[in-house]
């Protein structure tokens, strides 16, 4: 029990030789000092598990996770250790507020791996849709290409067809004014097949045989444009066959699967926002922890510690100031204004 004691105060920062005189404050410094050790270790599991998603290998994960840990754990010890207790909340805070963005910052990288096995099943129910929407896009693109083709293509056999319609449609108008004049519905009036019926006969004929020369013209181009656009179809077909089903499955992907469900569904957005908080909180806990303590007999001790160095820092500063103006006594008046007021001015 005394070797673990040991060890968080070693954790904490404390100086044990202070902390055997405060019997009271031994246990505040095991606190401190295992949640700056434990702060350490879930650092380590953090970054660990978010580097496996990168590198996908235990191993390099793991060294990789122990080297941040340890960053983290030494940076929290650092911080507490040199953060000292005089009253003033305000001057504690400012010493403490770059690890408090540091761990914000930390909080909002670390948690994203984790934010993403939680949601796993969503973001591959998202993965999915993003993989048909891709799908989707890359067949209209390969579409689009032969579009403007296949319009023209479909356009000019539409209006090679409206030829033949309108010419047949002249056919039989002919045909119908030389049958009107043939039977006396039409025309002269007068039931005789005369010289204006045979007019009327000779152009709906000759408008018949031009019908007919159009007919086999166009069917023939007909059959050219629609082979045409059987092609173009075909080379679609290939086309989109060909395309690699895409697995969206890396780092980049599920972040954007994530960002898209936490974007439509508020319960995912706060949780995702609790779980960063979260996060936060245990980041930030070696601070909070010491921010938050009682100034006690140990920082008192510190500080009269402290002042005792100071104090001989200042007596040794000015025995050897003195010496240096008795070793130059006979220097004329104003180099010696010079020394004294250099030197005053070093001693502060």
């Amino acid at each position: 029990m005394e070797k673990m004691n040991r060890f968080f105060w070693w954790c904490s920062g404390a100086h044990p030789d202070l902390l055997v005189k405060c019997p009271t404050e031994t246990s505040k410094y095991v606190g401190i000092g295992a949640t700056i050790f434990f702060t350490g270790v879930f650092a380590w599991m953090a970054s660990a598990y978010a580097l496996f998603t990168v590198f996908d290998n235990v191993w390099i994960a793991a060294g990789l996770g122990l080297v941040w840990g340890l960053m983290i754990f030494n940076l929290d010890r650092y911080i507490v250790s040199s953060m000292r207790k005089e009253g003033n909340f305000r001057k504690e805070l400012l010493t403490a507020l770059p690890r408090l963005i540091l761990a914000v910052l930390i909080s909002l990288v670390i948690a994203k791996p984790l934010e993403m096995k939680i949601f796993d099943k969503e973001i591959r129910g998202e993965l999915t849709i993003m993989e048909q929407q891709t799908r989707t896009a890359q067949e209209n693109e390969i579409r689009a290409r032969y579009a403007e083709e296949q319009d023209v293509l479909r356009n000019d056999i539409a209006a090679l067809k409206q030829e033949i319609v309108d010419k047949t449609r002249s056919r039989d108008e002919l045909r119908r004014l030389a049958q009107q004049e043939a039977d006396g519905t039409g025309g002269t009036m007068r039931r005789n097949p005369g010289p204006i019926y045979a007019i009327k006969k000779a152009d709906a004929d000759r408008v018949d045989q031009e019908l007919t020369a159009l007919t086999l013209r166009n069917e023939a181009l007909i059959k050219e444009k629609v082979e045409a656009m059987i092609h173009n179809d075909s080379l679609i077909t290939a086309e989109i066959q060909a395309l690699d089903k895409q697995r969206l499955d890396g780092p980049a992907a599920r972040m954007e699967a994530l960002n898209r469900l936490t974007a439509s569904s508020n319960a995912i957005w706060l949780a995702n926002f609790f779980i960063v908080l979260l996060f936060i909180a245990v980041e930030t806990a070696p601070v909070f922890v010491k921010l938050i303590s009682p100034q006690g007999p140990y920082d008192h001790l510190l500080r009269i510690e402290e002042h005792a160095f100071e104090g001989q820092r200042a007596e040794e500063l000015a025995k050897t100031n003195a010496m240096i103006k008795e070793r130059n006594a006979g220097l004329p008046e104003t180099e010696k204004a010079f020394l004294t007021d250099q030197l005053d001015m070093k001693l502060g």
